[in-house]
């Protein structure tokens, strides 16, 4: 029974030093080869940027230089529920992991059980029988090690998924943020129309009880006014749902509480970006579909191998009697020790088929990883041109609001002395209105495409702002 004994214990550890022997079963950044991307990869990025190698380096956040937008950011990442759902799905894919890893250990258990046999006019007897049970698949082929490490490639894409979530919470924040300030700056650029057109109205007004305008200025100048409120009206709505956008990234309750600032952040001078091959890298979702490709081919090699032999160690004792005592009596132990070797001989096809199956998934990461790093050259490059194209946008809607302003202030005072048109007077109020609208969009365009620049490149230049070492927020 002692030898019993000593040669199961011997297989658990056996099957321990064989699991523990490959620390690279947890999870970690395995490296794919990526050649056929990196040899398209340009050197330098193809949108021409202006960039300033003295600028420090700051958290993307930070360098907007707003407090409240800060603070905003945080709180999203402190209590946004869709991210504590992706914290969630992380333990998930690590639990997952962990049982993948298990497979590689031996299975012991312990059981004990007792009866009573109650038999009529005679004296009752009891039994009692104990078992201990020992299993391991040897891995000799290192299947069973493919099938851990695919799991912990998973677990690792999984927490590469969360790292993007919280990138991607932060810039939705952020944005959430400018399209708020905007929304409000519309409103109160409404409001000022309707201020503008009341007052236009009562010089009608005044001129036509004086007989120096007709009845159709007075419709006009009325039909003027009625469409500046109804345009007043709509912005506050837009304005009302900017804010509840804003507060459901929050976690809070959509009551249109936050209140915006008075200006847009004032976009500071970029540094220095890198170069498209390090977006490899820095990318969270690039790193994901890196790790779901390397997840991939440990299966197709999982796969590969379930066409060799496999060697199976079993060992099992049982002991008991009719005293409770004897369960611990080793004398009467039984012990048996077993070995098997099974060869797959015929299963009509289905080994191949699986390795037919995964070598296709395999070929579909692959295709998902090129696709990926595709989408973030093209996202970057898209925001870096927009960093010039915008910035030219605004400058032109600065001098054209600019002269829309000074050509609205010369129709009044020429209306006024019965010199210019109602006509002239309308279409310049419209002009000045829309000019200055157009500018307010194309800044916070500018500001939220600051904001998908510094997504597209992964975060920060230097570091990166969004954390990713723990699967919970802080304060839960």
């Amino acid at each position: 029974m002692r030898r019993l004994i000593i040669i199961l214990a011997s297989t658990s550890m056996l099957g321990a030093c064989a699991s523990f022997g490959d620390a690279s079963i947890l999870p970690s950044m395995l490296a794919v080869p990526a050649s056929t991307i990196a040899e398209i990869a340009p050197r330098t990025w193809r949108s021409v940027y202006e960039s300033n190698e003295n600028v420090r380096s700051v958290s993307w956040v930070a360098s907007f230089g707003d407090v409240a937008m800060e603070n905003l950011v945080a709180e999203a990442l402190a209590n946004n529920h869709n991210l504590a759902a992706g914290a969630a799905r992380v333990e998930q894919a690590m639990a997952l992991a962990r049982i993948s890893y298990a497979a590689r250990l031996p299975v012991v258990s312990l059981g004990a059980n007792g009866s009573r046999a109650l038999v009529p006019n005679a004296t009752d007897s009891n039994t009692y029988s104990g078992n201990i049970s020992a299993s391991w698949e040897a891995d000799i082929w290192g299947r069973v090690r493919d099938r851990a490490k695919a799991g912990a490639q998973d677990a690792a894409a999984s927490q590469a998924d969360y790292d993007a979530l919280r990138l991607s919470i932060a810039g939705q924040t952020a944005i959430a943020w400018i399209d708020l300030i905007a929304a409000a700056q519309q409103e109160a650029l409404a409001a000022d129309d309707v201020a503008t057109r009341e007052g236009s109205f009562g010089i009608v007004e005044r001129r036509y009880r004086r007989g120096l305008s007709t009845a159709l200025d007075i419709r006009l100048a009325r039909s003027a006014l009625a469409g500046s409120r109804a345009g007043l009206s709509l912005q506050k709505q837009q304005h009302a749902n900017a804010a509840r956008r804003l507060e459901i990234l929050l976690g809070r309750y959509p009551g249109q509480e936050v209140k915006a600032a008075a200006a847009l952040p004032v976009l500071s001078p970029l540094g220095v970006l890198g170069t498209p091959s390090d977006l490899l890298t820095r990318r969270p979702d690039i790193r994901s579909a890196e790790q779901r490709l390397s997840a991939a081919g440990f299966r197709v090699s999982d796969a590969r191998k379930a066409l060799l032999p496999s060697l199976s160690l079993s060992g099992s004792a049982t002991t008991g009697g009719t005293n409770f005592g004897d369960l611990f009596d080793f004398d009467r132990a039984i012990g048996q020790l077993l070995a098997s070797v099974a060869q797959p001989l015929f299963r009509g096809g289905a080994i191949k088929a699986d390795i037919a199956r995964n070598e296709a998934a395999h070929r579909e990461q692959l295709e998902n990883y090129a696709a990926a790093v595709l989408v973030a050259w093209r996202e970057t490059e898209d925001a870096l041109s927009g960093e010039v194209y915008l910035a030219e946008s605004e400058a032109a809607l600065q001098i054209s609001a600019y002269e829309a302003n000074e050509a609205q202030i010369l129709a009044e005072r020429e209306y006024g002395r019965g010199v210019g048109t109602i006509f002239e007077l309308l279409d310049a109020q419209r002009r000045r209105i829309s000019a200055e609208e157009q500018l307010i969009t194309a800044s916070s365009a500018r500001a939220s495409n600051r904001v998908s620049l510094f997504l597209a490149l992964g975060g920060d230049t230097q570091q990166q702002a969004v954390q990713t070492a723990e699967l919970q927020n802080e304060g839960r």
